[in-house]
């Protein structure tokens, strides 16, 4: 039975059959990470999916270490680390073909007392998505993400503190159709059961680092594309440890190129009309806003008033900006072109497919955040009709005229946790809540002793 077809309803059959036995109960957390349990089958039916399922409310308050503490506006470190309740979305429940005769299903978190946890990723997406449907407003997205394949299997990079990995490819293969054959075989177990688990692929190809690779699945409205995000990186990960190898996400794993996670979004009505292309101007007509609706050029200039604001939520993590350097290809200031691949907000398509690319997310955004921060952005220009800028038409990443994008995770937790515009539209829980994640990032990297430092002063100072 394929993902979309399993249902509540057809669960129990499947569990009478002997095809599935558990369900897999998930929260994304802060870092777009799936943490949940497992369940059985007639435990699940018969409490869970009518009553929730508890878990330790710690989940959405910690680092990436799972480690919490004050300063959250979860603080289970001082209420004494209780539940809230997971409601499962029944949309979500699928089979997993990398875990035979498990089922998995997302969750939304819940105070005790029926109150959605607002923190909560996927709230903070739904929030601004009902926001958008009060408009009579839809929106669709696509991700990519790039990652990196290694021969190395997780426990022997752990165990070699991730220094000699062998990457997957020797060289630049981008769109190539050669140099595949070590990679090939992984990347095409993920493509054929991220399929099977209910993702519609539509390209695949070798990337520019040696080992990177990228999977585009067709666009959805955006939860939906959130939820196979999450779902195509935990399966990605789980399929390659199960061969024996590692696949990495991170932004930037060494001073090669970069892993990104470029969003394309687009506005529909309701009705499932174009809302963001002019019906009454010919696309191929002169002008760097040529077939664009009044609305759509509101929505591309909210992209631009609030990008410096929002960064923390698209560049979560110190990582994050190592890849946003002059000289990566990758976005450095604050800008949009029509078709510019070195602009963060490109403009692309005509008429239903019209659309915005977002390139300033990495491998770890979490897209839950990175999502609602482009909605929320692009309705705030909508609201205050903000003017679009004329585009950029030149190289925008070697531009000194283009306003520079927050260079460090400092300088984006400054403009986050000081922006009126991030409290109005988010609220200050989860201004403060987001605000506290990169704190206690930036606290742990300051405590840290690197690499860097050994080499560069061990013998020499």
């Amino acid at each position: 039975m394929t993902a979309e077809r399993l249902t509540f309803e057809t669960l129990r059959a499947e569990a009478e059959a002997g095809r599935i036995e558990e369900v897999i109960v998930a929260v994304p957390d802060l870092q777009g990470r799936l943490q949940g349990s497992r369940l059985s089958v007639p435990h699940f039916l018969d409490t869970a999916a009518r009553d929730g399922f508890g878990a330790c409310l710690y989940l959405l308050a910690t680092d990436v270490g799972m480690d919490t503490g004050p300063g959250y506006a979860i603080d289970a470190w001082n209420t004494g680390f209780g539940d809230f309740v997971l409601h499962p979305d029944p949309a979500t429940l699928r089979a997993l073909p990398w875990d035979p005769g498990t089922a998995l299903v997302l969750a939304d978190a819940h105070w005790p007392d029926g109150r959605p946890v607002r923190v909560a990723p996927r709230r903070i997406l739904r929030e601004q998505l009902d926001a958008l449907a009060r408009r009579g407003l839809t929106a669709l997205a696509g991700t990519e993400l790039e990652f990196l394949v290694f021969q190395d299997s997780y426990r022997q990079a752990w165990e070699s503190r991730y220094h000699g990995l062998r990457t997957s490819t020797r060289y630049n293969v981008d769109y190539s159709l050669q140099g595949l054959s070590d990679l090939e075989p992984l990347v095409r177990r993920i493509r054929r059961e991220m399929v099977r688990a209910g993702l519609t692929m539509e390209t695949a190809r070798g990337e520019v680092h040696p080992g990177q690779y990228e999977i585009v699945f067709r666009y959805d409205e955006a939860m939906t594309t959130c939820d196979h995000h999450v779902l195509f990186k935990t399966g990605a990960k789980q399929i390659a440890a199960q061969e024996g190898r590692a696949v990495t996400f991170m932004p930037k794993f060494d001073e090669g190129e970069g892993n990104s996670c470029h969003i394309h979004l687009s506005l529909r009505g309701t009705d499932g009309s174009a809302v963001l292309a002019d019906p009454h101007d010919d696309d191929a007509s002169a002008g760097p806003e040529r077939g664009m609706s009044a609305l759509m050029r509101h929505f591309v200039a909210g992209q631009l008033a609030c990008l410096a604001d929002f960064t923390l939520l698209m560049a979560p993590n110190i990582n994050s900006y190592k890849r946003l350097r002059p000289g990566a290809f990758a976005p450095t200031g604050i800008t949009w072109g029509r078709d510019n691949r070195t602009c963060p907000v490109r403009v692309v398509g005509s008429g239903h497919s019209l659309r915005i690319e977002h390139r300033v997310p990495g491998g770890d955004a979490n897209p839950y955040l990175a999502v609602a921060a482009v909605v929320a952005a692009g309705m705030h220009g909508i609201e205050h009709r903000l003017p679009l800028p004329d585009p950029h038409r030149a190289n925008a990443l070697t531009d000194p005229a283009v306003p520079r994008l927050p260079a460090t995770l400092t300088e984006a937790l400054h403009r986050w946790e000081n922006s009126e515009l991030a409290t109005t539209i988010f609220g200050e829980a989860v201004v403060g809540h987001y605000a506290q994640a990169a704190r206690t990032e930036l606290a742990a990297f300051e405590s840290a002793v690197t690499d860097w430092e050994r080499v560069r002063t061990f013998e020499r100072l």
